[in-house]
């Protein structure tokens, strides 16, 4: 069976079940049909979110083989469920762009899933397209006020904007854009282009906002450009930021949904990890801290990225300590690191896992050095020989950290039971002491420098000039202090992409630097990276069908 056919098969509880498992009354559910619903942000318990456990699954860098992170993040919730632990998954919304591009969607796989999945995967209970209609109706504003020039609100310089709309959509052709043609009555013409919505800055905020109020101050922050006279201007200038909160208003509530095992998931926010911070947000994973004694929340793409981005800007935004870090690993994607062909990954060959290994040992040393205690997850495929499987055991071991086959695809929580009971093992050992890489008070080239040099093995870091003026830029509007969130490629630890296999001296080149003065976090770009990916030869739409019944197939 395909995944939605398993999906929309299974047996589903009503959303007020569901709820019950964690203590929430139906009082306090807000329904969007039977299986799925919106919780309140009065359901936060400060004191409980300190005595609960918080389990973050990473991966090593991605390959074309899969490594399945999302798949073993709901299959440890569902596994830690069934060893008799209330537990909740924290994860994060799909975007439509890998729905219908190359990855898929983002709601597991097999028989560890989220569902309603095809909901899930689609337009949901519509928090994307909020966060989508926030930002354009600033970007709206913006050219409202070029457009009326010096009557506006302020005198805005069309040279210095800054602020792009956003698609949930990949869509290379929106990336480099003119507005504004047409004549005197359409707008002032200028240079301008698309993100994709998970790369926007209302997505950031919406996913490190604690409440109503933080949002609204973040909003209103955001940083467009300069008046002619070169005086910063941001969004409460232009009087925004109450428009976009009532935009947000119900998007900024966690969305309740189950596993196909009836573990209650909370599905929250959708930055991507290789250009945004790649995490669910803030809110979700407090309430899941406040509803449940285990969490398990997982970070997009490797630890390089998502990892690195949770622990040192979510963790320290929102005063989270995770106990444990699960690093999701297959013999088919260390094959691929060691050098073999996707079409050769099914014959055994220890040696290329052996080959590969590089790759997880810096994994596994990056996480290590925040203090946390760590876990690999071996994600089972059919074609895994058990030579290939004692190997990845054994070089693990001499890590010193303990490797645990999961098999969810194939067999749900039942198959992740082990590893749930080596993550509890070390979650309550007491012997993770979290310490982020850096501090946000440090300066900004020596955060970004530290990132590339203990993270991505660098020997150095490159600015281009265009990076020093935009680093200069954030120190002026008072972002010496934010937080780093590198874009760049998720294939390899440098920013070349075509770098795959064991890297050897390197150095990242830093492009450009933007500026997120609402999330308190610059970006800045490595390499050739863009935040508004395109399609495929052949994208993921090409598959999708729907029949007459309205029952869709093809979607993954």
């Amino acid at each position: 069976m395909t995944d939605i056919e398993i999906a929309t098969s299974a047996e589903k509880l009503p959303i007020w079940d569901i709820a019950a498992r964690l203590g929430v009354s139906e009082c306090d559910v807000e329904p969007y049909g039977r299986f799925k619903a919106k919780l309140p942000l009065s359901l936060i318990d400060d004191d409980k979110v300190k005595k609960a456990k918080l389990i973050l699954v990473t991966a090593i860098t991605p390959t074309p083989a899969g490594e399945g992170k999302t798949t073993v993040s709901i299959g440890l919730a569902d596994g830690l469920s069934a060893i008799g632990k209330k537990c909740c998954a924290v994860l994060r919304e799909p975007s439509l762009g890998p729905v219908f591009g190359i990855k898929g969607g983002a709601a597991g796989g097999g028989y560890s899933q989220v569902v309603p999945m095809e909901d899930i995967n689609l337009n949901f209970t519509g928090d994307f397209n909020a966060v989508e209609k926030a930002h354009n109706l600033l970007s709206a504003m913006i050219d409202n006020a070029l457009h009326f020039g010096r009557r506006s609100l302020v005198d805005l310089d069309p040279r210095t904007v800054t602020w792009k709309r956003v698609m949930d959509m990949n869509d290379r052709s929106l990336r480099n854009i003119i507005v504004g043609l047409g004549g005197k009555t359409q707008g002032v013409p200028r240079e301008t282009g698309f993100d994709i919505t998970a790369a926007s800055e209302i997505m950031a905020i919406l996913c490190l906002s604690r409440d109503i109020k933080d949002l609204t101050e973040r909003l209103g922050n955001i940083y467009i450009g300069r008046t002619f006279a070169g005086e910063p201007v941001r969004a409460r200038d232009l009087k925004a930021e109450g428009a976009m909160t009532a935009l947000l208003r119900d998007a900024i509530k966690p969305n309740l949904v189950q596993t196909l095992d009836h573990t209650p998931a909370i599905v929250h926010g959708g930055p991507f990890a290789n250009i945004a911070q790649g995490t669910n947000t803030l809110i979700a994973t407090r309430m899941g801290l406040s509803l449940a004694d285990y969490v398990v929340t997982e970070a997009g793409f490797g630890s390089d990225l998502g990892g690195e981005k949770f622990l040192d800007i979510k963790c320290q935004a929102g005063g989270l300590r995770p106990s444990v870090i699960v690093i999701v690993a297959t013999a088919r994607a260390l094959k691929m690191h060691g050098g073999v062909a996707k079409t050769d990954l099914g014959r055994e060959d220890v040696a290329a896992v052996m080959g590969g290994m590089h790759n997880l040992e810096r994994h596994v040393k990056n996480m290590l050095s925040y203090g946390v205690r760590v876990v690999v997850a071996i994600n089972r495929f059919a074609t895994d020989t058990d030579a290939e499987i004692d190997a990845i055991r054994t070089a693990c071991s001499a890590l010193g950290v303990e490797a645990v086959v999961a098999n969810v695809w194939a067999e749900g929580g039942k198959g992740a039971k082990n590893l749930a009971r080596q993550v509890v093992a070390e979650a309550e050992s007491g012997k993770s002491d979290y310490k982020p890489l850096y501090k946000w008070s440090e300066p900004l080239e020596d955060k970004i420098t530290r990132i590339a040099k203990n993270i991505y093995g660098a020997d150095g870091v490159e600015f281009a000039p265009k990076a020093l003026k935009d680093l200069s830029v954030a120190k002026e509007i008072g972002l010496d202090e934010a937080a780093v969130c590198i874009a760049k490629t998720q294939y390899s630890f440098t920013d070349d992409p075509k770098q795959v296999g064991r890297i050897g001296h390197h150095t990242l080149h830093i492009r450009a630097v933007e500026l997120a003065a609402g999330a308190k976090f610059i970006i800045p770009l490595a390499g050739e990276m863009m935040r508004m990916p395109g399609l495929p030869l052949h994208p993921a739409a090409e598959n999708i069908t729907v029949d007459s019944e309205g029952v869709i197939s093809g979607l993954s």
